[in-house]
Order: C-alpha cells, then sequence, then structure tokens
C-alpha cells in the first residue's frame, strides 16, 4: 500500500467511545486523511449474532471516508484474530487493519490483550503473522513502549511486528502503567524510526498544529496520530494539514463550532437513535465548550436535557448568542 497519505496530514488514533462514524466523517472533512475506528473483540465480533446492533454501529462506515477509515482489532489467540480479520476485511470498506498492542484498560490487559502483549512479543508476532496472512488488506501495529518502565519492549516488538508482515507501527510513547499521564517519551519514536524500515507514525502529547510539526522534525516519523486533542477540536486535522503545507492556521469560529456541534448530534442520533445520541453527545459537548466562558454551566444543562431539540436550542444559545 501507498502510505502517501502520512505526508498530506495527521492520523486521527482510535478511541473507544469517541472515533465512531460520525466523528471520523468530521475529522476527515477537516483534512485528517486516515482515521482508525474504535477498537472491536476479534471474538466478540465472531460470537455475535448476525444483525447485533452495537457490531453493526460499530463497524458502520460512511461512503465519504471509505478509503480513508482502518479498522482496530484487539485480541490474544492467533487464530480468532486471523479469522475476525478475514470476514472484516472482506468487502473492502477498510483501506488497513491495525491491531491494538496499546490498550492500557485493566479488562482488556486482564484478558491477555492490548497492552498485555507488550510482555509477550513472541505471542504479538504470531498474531501479526496470521492476521496479515489472512487480511485482505494491510495490517498495521498500535504500541506502546512497554508494559512498565524497566521493561520497555517497543523495539523487539517493532522488528518482530516487521518480520512477521505489518506494514506500518504507530507508537504511542508512553508505557501501560502510564496510562496517559506524566510525558510521551518522544525520543522514542526515533529510536524505533531507526530500528524499522516500513513507516513509523508518532503518537502522544500532539496537542496542536505545532506539536505535529515538532515531534515530525525531531523524531523524523513518517507521520503523527492524534487522539484526545482532537476530542471536541476536530480543526486540529485542518490545522496541522495546513501547517504541513506551508498556510497558516486558522481557528474555528463560534458559528463554525455550533455548525459542527449540531452536524455531530444528528448524525449520532441517525447512526444511534436520538435518546443515545442526546447521551453520549453531553461528554462530547465537554470537550467542544473547554475553556469557554460558562462551560460549567452548560455542562449542568445539558446533563438534565433528554430531547435532542432542546439540545440543539441550548447549544445554539450558549454559541451563537453567549447565554446558558
Amino acid at each position: 500500500m501507498n502510505f502517501d497519505f502520512l505526508n498530506r496530514g495527521a492520523m486521527l488514533a482510535p478511541m473507544a467511545g469517541v472515533t465512531d462514524m460520525p466523528f471520523r466523517v468530521l475529522c476527515h472533512e477537516m483534512g485528517c486523511p486516515m482515521a482508525v475506528g474504535e477498537m472491536v473483540s476479534a471474538k466478540g465480533y465472531l460470537l455475535a449474532p448476525k444483525d447485533n446492533r452495537a457490531t453493526r454501529e460499530l463497524l458502520s462506515v460512511d461512503e465519504r471516508e471509505r478509503g480513508a477509515v482502518a479498522l482496530q482489532l484487539f485480541g490474544h489467540e492467533p487464530e480468532i484474530m486471523a479469522r475476525a480479520a478475514e470476514k472484516l476485511t472482506r468487502d473492502g470498506r477498510y483501506a488497513l487493519l491495525d491491531i491494538n498492542m496499546g490498550c492500557p484498560v485493566p479488562k482488556i490487559v486482564g484478558n491477555g490483550e492490548g497492552s498485555a502483549l507488550m510482555k509477550e512479543p513472541v505471542r504479538a508476532a504470531e498474531i501479526v503473522a496470521a492476521v496479515a496472512k489472512a487480511s485482505h488488506v494491510p495490517v498495521t501495529v498500535k504500541m506502546r513502549l512497554g508494559f512498565e518502565a524497566g521493561s520497555e519492549t517497543y523495539l523487539l516488538l517493532g522488528q518482530l511486528a516487521q518480520e512477521s508482515g505489518a506494514q506500518m507501527i504507530t507508537l504511542h510513547a508512553r508505557t501501560r502503567s502510564q496510562f496517559y499521564e506524566g510525558r510521551a517519551d518522544w525520543s522514542a519514536i526515533g529510536k524505533l524510526k531507526r530500528r524499522v524500515s516500513i513507516p513509523v507514525v508518532g503518537n502522544g502529547d500532539v496537542t496542536c498544529w505545532q506539536d505535529a510539526l515538532r515531534m515530525r522534525e525531531e523524531t523524523g516519523c513518517d507521520g503523527v496520530a492524534v487522539g484526545r486533542a482532537a476530542q471536541g477540536n476536530p480543526w486540529i486535522f485542518r490545522q496541522i494539514a495546513d501547517a504541513m503545507a506551508g498556510k497558516a492556521a486558522v481557528e474555528p469560529t463560534n458559528e463554525e463550532k455550533f455548525d459542527v456541534l449540531r452536524w455531530h448530534l444528528y448524525a449520532l442520533a441517525q447512526l444511534k437513535g436520538e435518546a443515545v445520541a442526546v447521551r453520549e453527545m453531553r461528554r462530547h459537548i465537554v470537550c467542544y465548550v473547554r475553556g469557554m466562558r460558562d462551560a460549567a454551566r452548560l455542562r449542568v444543562k445539558v446533563n438534565a436535557i433528554t430531547d435532542i431539540g432542546e439540545m440543539e436550542s441550548a447549544l445554539r444559545a450558549f454559541m451563537l448568542e453567549g447565554r446558558v
């Protein structure tokens, strides 16, 4: 596969409960050239009823993002991962299949999945090999530095992943024990880039377009992935893409923010129903209005709203009229 998209902007990193289809489409329209969806359990997918609604929503891909969206799969059994990969990549909706070796959540780690695989490089390599053989699209890996400080395995695992068929590696430059605290060790991204010949994408502490440019310059990485900094701020992808192209990065107006908030709300409703959309939108709104005057009061108000029209009206009043 041609990974030229890495030179057109920043990737959207996978985030459970965030990078669903509506949010990915928003980010694509803002200049994100490749987005990774919410992680999918290989075993859960294979065992789910044929027309399970939750699975259908999780795997939804919009026509506007075809060719620019990656599926992220997690599991710890090579044969199960391979079976799921083969089935999920048959229809061509995904451009890439990404293997999760970075999730720090105890429930996932306790099953030997996610970042627990950083402790088992040989098993991790077996998973990559099995998935690469079965998948109809290129296979990539997202990993951390290691499970904890003093036991960093990213260089070994990166090399094994490449030898096993991975075509790109995204490195979140923290250990599992750090979760999302402390500072990401960008120097490790540069070390991995020098160790492997496949593209390396840096992830961790990219909070603005300046960080994205600095990471590329300091580490020599092939691309950058943005995660939490995109929550409530899909414009970061437009700013990074413009900065990479030598253009001025522009901040969104309140009118643009309202238009995006409204679109996000109704796109969620179309995918998941109005009740779920209103409930899920509450946490998105917190991110969109963070740092704005009276944001705390708006949060209290929307947490009590159950009607989609009422939520739109509250957002309109806050964003366009400055009142709660």
